[in-house]
This record gives C-alpha cells, structure tokens and sequence, in this order.
C-alpha cells in the first residue's frame, strides 16, 4: 500500500506543471484576445466618402488609431514570444533533468535484474533462508527476500513514473513551440496588415499637404470651438463646485446647531422630542455631502475598469493632451478630453453613477455634465440628450445620441475632471 501511494503521489507530481503552463498560454490568448476585438471593432469603422479637408483629417486621425492599435498588439505579441522563450528554456532544462534521472532509474534496475537472475531459483532462495544459523537470521534473510522484491518492483514502478513524467514535460514544450510558431506568423501577419494601413495613412498626409491653407483654416475653427466649449465647460464647473462648496458649508452649519440644539434639548423635558427631531432632520440633510465624499473614493477605486462611454464598435481618434498627429508636419493638437468614433446611432452612457449637473447647448448639439462626488464626467456633441438636470444615473445609462456630421463621423468629445483638474479619461476608462 505504501507503494502504491508513493507511486500515485510521483505519478501527479508533473501534472501541475502541464496544466500551470496551459494556464499562462490560456491567459496570454485572452489578453491578445481582447486588443484583437479592439481591433476589429475599430476596422469596422468606416473612412468617410466624402473629400472636404473636415473629412480627410477626420480619416487620418481613424488611420492613426488603428495603426495604434495593432502596434500595441504587435508589442503585447513580442511580449508574449518572450515570455514562451524563456519557458521553452526552463522547460529543455527540466526535460534533460528528468531524462537524466530516468536513466539513473534504469540503470538501477538493470543491476537488480542481473542481480536477480544470478539467484533466480526458488531452490536457491529457499538454500539461502535455510542455511541460517538459527531462526533469528532465518527471520532476516526471509524479510531480505521479501524487501528486495519488493523494492525491485518499486524500481519499475519510477521507472513508469518517470517515463509518464518525460512524456507530460515534451507534449509541454511542443504546446510551448507550437504557441510561439503561431504567435510568430500572426505578427507577420499584423506586420502585413500596418503596411496597408501606412500606405492610407500616406496617401491621405498627401492629399491633405497639398491643401495645406484648407488644413490651417480647418484646424483653426475646430480650436476656435473647442475653446469656447472648453469655457462653457469651465464656467459649469466652476459653478458647481462653487455650489457644492456652499452645501457642505451650510451643512457643516446645520451639523453643528443639531448638536447644540439636541444637547439643549435634554435639559428641557418635553422641547427634546421636538430638537430631536429636527437634529434628525439637520443630520438628514447631510447625507448628500456625506454620500459625495463616499461617491468619490468609489470612483477612485474604479481607476481604469470604468465602461466606455459609447454603446457599439468604436476607435479613439484624438487623445488627451498636447500632440502631433502623425504623418503631418507643423500640425499639433491640444485635446481637453478624447474624442471617439462610434457607428450611426451610437449611445452616450454614464461611465458611472452620479447626478447630471447641467444639460446644455453649444453649435447645435446637446452636452451633459454628471457629478460623481468630487469627479465630473462630460458628454459632448449629442444630437439629443434624454436627461435632465439634477436626475439621478447609474452606471451604463444612456444620456444621449451621439450626432453624425455631414461627412457621416459620429463622434463623441469625452471628458472627465476631478473639479477643475483636467484628467486622461484613457487612463481611467477599461478597454
């Protein structure tokens, strides 16, 4: 029986490593996984029809972003081959360590083969307990003859095991060659796939260089607007943390007449029902403070998992900040937020819960602001909002319809502040 354990527990030691190592494969497929969806939900965002100056920069900036997207694939590729390279490395090492200790094994077993044939006979083990001198060592000898069979099958039994084991570690490294022969001919493949796209992308920095004057005037009214946004977006904020500022000064105030008025109120018999009561009430009233405090930190902890703010296939075609757009020269961008390129119809939803703050107009189309604590997410460019002022949203709500231009872009102009503090929304929302 001791055996028998033995054998089970040598025979599972090598499972672990076989399925820890189609684990990691598992998880690095789900990850490259995911940017392929990316990918092609951003490949079936389709290049305008149209050949305005508006439209071809709106197409080169799409061309940019997914050119971004399949290099960041490519990366998470060669990041993936190395992680695979050096596994096959560990892998060769234990398999040379295991195929050494199976020769040993079997190497051992052979002289006890040898061993056994040069006192085969039964005749001859029967001598060998029989000639004892007394019974005492006829004992021993009877319990040799039993151990040393018994310890020669436990030898064939490692050898098993050990052979079970060499075979489990070669099918993980050929799974382990195989992921990397695959992983090396879908980077070929993407390679193959930026090409293409370069060559759009060249074509278009092309057409655009020769209009370079429509370019200028193109990119000075889209700046132009994006100030006056940016200030009507300002102000709103500005005026809601202003308000926000008030209440909590208010109910600081209220907090601390409460407290008199309930300390008072138990020296006066029956006045304390009523103090209380309105001490209750007082406190009541703190609780939206209170609440955006806890809002806040909630928010906080979601750092990088929130939903995106767009329903459908969409491809982020201007970031935060201050950049160049590739491919053109003398022509940079300052973006307060991200601007995102979703299908006809696409919804604007609440990346997390909150109050709509304000619903306002600017050029045409709706915007919304919603509170979540101390943070603020903004809407921009819908045809229609369905909210209001002051209504409550959960997370994944719809706060509107992104509009679709004239050259058929629905873009939505994302952004996100904790007060007046202009924060990437990229580094906060999950992808």
């Amino acid at each position: 029986m001791r055996f028998r354990i033995l054998l089970l527990c040598l025979w599972s030691f090598g499972l672990p490593f076989l399925a820890q190592t189609n684990q990691k494969i598992e998880e690095l497929k789900s990850r490259r996984g995911e940017l392929q969806e990316q990918i092609r939900q951003s490949e079936s965002l389709l290049l305008s029809t149209n050949k305005d100056v508006k439209s071809q920069l709106g197409d080169l900036n799409l061309i940019n972003s997914q050119l971004q997207e399949r290099r960041k694939f490519i990366k998470a590729i060669e990041q993936d081959v190395a992680t695979l390279n050096a596994d096959i490395l560990r892998l060769e090492k234990q398999m040379k360590q295991l195929q050494a200790e199976l020769k040993e094994k079997q190497q051992k077993y052979a002289q006890s083969v040898r061993y056994l044939r040069k006192n085969r006979s039964i005749e001859e083990k029967l001598m060998f307990i029989f000639s004892a001198e007394d019974l005492s060592q006829m004992y021993r000898r009877l319990r040799y003859v039993a151990e040393y069979a018994d310890y020669q099958r436990m030898q064939g039994n490692q050898i098993k095991d050990k052979q079970a084991q060499v075979e489990n570690k070669r099918q993980e490294l050929v799974a382990t060659k195989e992921e990397k022969r695959q992983l090396l001919a879908q980077r070929e493949e993407e390679r193959a796939q930026i090409e293409k796209k370069e060559k759009q992308q060249r074509a278009l920095v092309d057409k655009l260089q020769k209009r370079q004057r429509n370019l200028q005037a193109e990119l000075k009214k889209q700046r132009q607007q994006s100030q006056r946004l940016n200030a009507q977006i300002d102000k709103l904020i500005e005026q809601e943390i202003a308000a926000a500022k008030r209440r909590a000064a208010e109910e600081e105030r209220k907090r601390k007449a409460a407290e008199q008025k309930a300390s008072a109120g138990k020296k006066k018999g029956d006045a304390a029902s009523e103090t209380s009561s309105k001490g209750k009430k007082e406190v009541a009233m703190m609780a939206e403070y209170t609440g955006d405090r806890r809002l806040s930190g909630v928010f906080e902890k979601n750092k990088g998992r929130l939903p995106m703010p767009i329903t459908g296939s969409y491809a982020i075609v201007s970031r935060f900040g201050q950049y160049s757009v590739e491919g053109l020269k003398n022509v940079r961008l300052d973006n307060k937020g991200i601007d995102i390129k979703g299908q006809k119809g696409a919804q604007a939803r609440a990346i997390f819960d909150g109050e709509v703050s304000a619903v306002f107009q600017f050029g045409g189309y709706a915007n919304v602001l919603v509170r979540h604590g101390s943070y603020i997410s903004v809407y921009c460019n819908l045809s229609s909002a369905s909210v209001k002022q002051g209504q409550k949203l959960k997370t994944g709500d719809t706060i509107g319809t992104v509009a679709t231009d004239a050259s058929g872009n629905t873009i939505l102009h994302f952004q996100l502040r904790k007060e007046t503090t202009k924060l990437n929304p990229e580094q906060w929302l999950g992808r």
